[in-house]
Formats: C-alpha cells, structure tokens, sequence
C-alpha cells in the first residue's frame, strides 16, 4: 500500500487477530474490509505466539503493521512492528525473571511493546508485571463495559494507569495509553482505535507517534476532537506534547464532536478538577486555565451519558 507521506491524523486498531488466532473466524481479506468500513487507517496484526500470512496482508490496500500478542503465563502484551516471520517467545511467567530480555529485544529492533488488557478477568489474562520497559498500555480493550465473562476492565486498567502517570513523568518515562478492539469476530474491528497524530502514513512514524504518546482514543470513527494547551503568547502544545509556561498560565481547550448528551471531565495530578455536560447537538467546547505550578499535567475524558467511555486523550505536559 503507497504511503502518504504528510503530517496527518490517522485512526488504527492494534490489537486485531484473523483466523490464525484461536477463538477468531476473520480471514485477511474480511478484516480489511471491515477496517475500511469503520474508518481506519492502519490496523496491527497481533496473532496469538504466531506471525501473520504475511504474504497474504501484503496484497491488500492496508497499511498492516505486523505483531503478536504474546500471551505468557501471567499476562498478555504486544509485540509491534515485528519482522516478516518474527516470533517472540511466550513460555513464562512473573516468577521466571524472563520478560525483560524479550521485551527489550524488541524494543533494540525499532518495535513497541505493549501491556495488554492489564485487568482482563481470566487465567493469564491480568498483567502481573511492572509495566518499567514497557513502552505504551492498553487501557481500553473491546467494549466499555458489558455483561460478558471475558471482557477487560477497562475502568480499573485506566485507573491504573492514571494513578501512575504523575510518577511516572515527574521521573521522565511515562508510558502513553492507547485503545484496541482485540477483535477476533465480525464486527468488533475499530470498537475501540487508536487516533495518532503522526509525520507519515508508515508504520515506522505511526509507532513513534504512539510511543510520544501523540495520540486519544475514540469508540468510533464517528468522535472527533482536538486537545491543547496554549499560553497568553500562543505557545501551543496539543496532546503528548510539552507547555514551556514560563510561570505563565495556560488555557486547556478540548473540543470534540460525535458524542451528544455526554460529559467532559478533566484530570491532573490532584485527580478531576473539571465536569462539564455537553450538549446535546454532538458538539462542544470546554475551556479551563490552570498553571504549571498547579498542573504536572491535563488529560481529557469524554463519556456517555450512561457511563459509558466515548473518548479520552494522552497528557498535555505543562512546565
């Protein structure tokens, strides 16, 4: 598939399995499609401890990003940006001491690595390493929320995950936070994606972006939004990125559309400092001034009014 090569948004699923997975029917050719239909841009192919037909992506007009899902004895991740015919070892667990190694072997080939559905209700399926080496994590797997046994917790997976953030940049390794449908069945491809703001339509820029965390999380191609922080001179940063304030302070300005009758919460360090509703013709604006001296950091979620996740975004970082 030709590259366009320019700065632009674009929306993927890393987290996808075709029939070469257990538990999935999906051949290639369905899964593009599907891709197609829900508005995507690229997909990862993440087979269970397998390497997808690779032969069999590249004839179809997708950028596919090969992977695995490398399903060990006390937890899940991804492996992004593999090889043609790469594996990567899977038999182990916490107690093994092994998990590094391979990570890291990834990670020195230019590939990503991710903690899968940190929370997922089922033997292996709870991530039970430190998530130290890896670079990004899954904190929307699949549906929101549903009734069914084996789907991820994603409220805990994202509480987690912003707990640790303050940490994690005040040390200078925060790990971003991206979305997946883990789609193994018709009609889960897209539910939810990732939106990456990247230099080019190519898998190398694509996983750099996501590893900046240069990127926010949507339900379906059908949400929209931008989210920035600017000073009174117009220094601007947009999600991922650093403020220099300058002890100034900075307006955080999140707009977003495709969602109606929904609510805007903002979040720092000192937990959720902003509720705002949205209105109910699918778009809105939400403004909030703040400081560097008061904020480590914003971050945006966006819900139904049922509860439900619609959208959340990366940090802006102020200084």
């Amino acid at each position: 598939m030709a590259h366009r090569v320019r700065r632009g948004r674009y929306r993927g699923d890393c987290h996808v399995h075709s029939l070469l997975s257990q538990g999935a029917d999906l051949t290639p050719e369905r899964l593009a499609a599907e891709a197609r239909a829900a508005g995507l841009d690229f997909i990862a192919v993440t087979e269970h401890n397998t390497p997808p037909a690779y032969d069999e992506w590249a004839a179809l007009d997708l950028l596919v990003i090969p992977g695995q899902e490398v399903t060990t004895r006390t937890g899940h991740w991804l492996a992004l940006g593999l090889a043609p015919g790469e594996v990567v070892e899977w038999r182990y667990g916490v107690r093994d001491d092994a998990v590094d190694g391979h990570v890291e072997r990834v990670r020195r080939s230019g590939g990503l690595c991710v903690a899968a559905h940190p929370h997922a209700p089922y033997p292996s399926g709870v991530f039970a390493y430190p998530y130290q080496g890896f670079d990004v994590v899954e904190v929307w797997n699949g549906l929101w929320a549903s009734d069914l046994p084996w789907n991820a917790d994603n409220e805990a997976a994202l509480a987690e995950w912003g707990r640790t953030l303050a940490h994690d940049l005040h040390r200078g390794s925060w790990r971003p936070a991206m979305g997946n449908s883990d789609a193994h069945l018709a009609g889960q491809l897209g539910t939810p994606h990732t939106v990456v703001l990247a230099e080019e339509h190519s898998a190398a820029a694509l996983l750099a972006a996501v590893r900046a965390g240069r990127s926010w999380i949507a339900e379906s191609a059908a949400i929209d939004l931008s989210f920035s922080a600017t000073t009174p001179g117009d220094d601007r940063a947009d999600v991922g990125e650093r403020l220099r304030t300058g002890g100034e302070p900075a307006t955080v300005r999140l707009e977003v559309r495709g969602v109606p009758a929904g609510a805007v919460t903002f979040h720092t360090e000192r937990g959720t400092v902003l509720r705002e509703p949205l209105p109910g013709d699918g778009r809105g604006v939400v403004e909030w001034r703040t400081s560097a001296a008061d904020s480590a950091f914003v971050r945006a979620e966006i819900r139904h009014a049922d509860g439900r996740m619609a959208a959340l975004t990366n940090p802006v970082i102020l200084l």
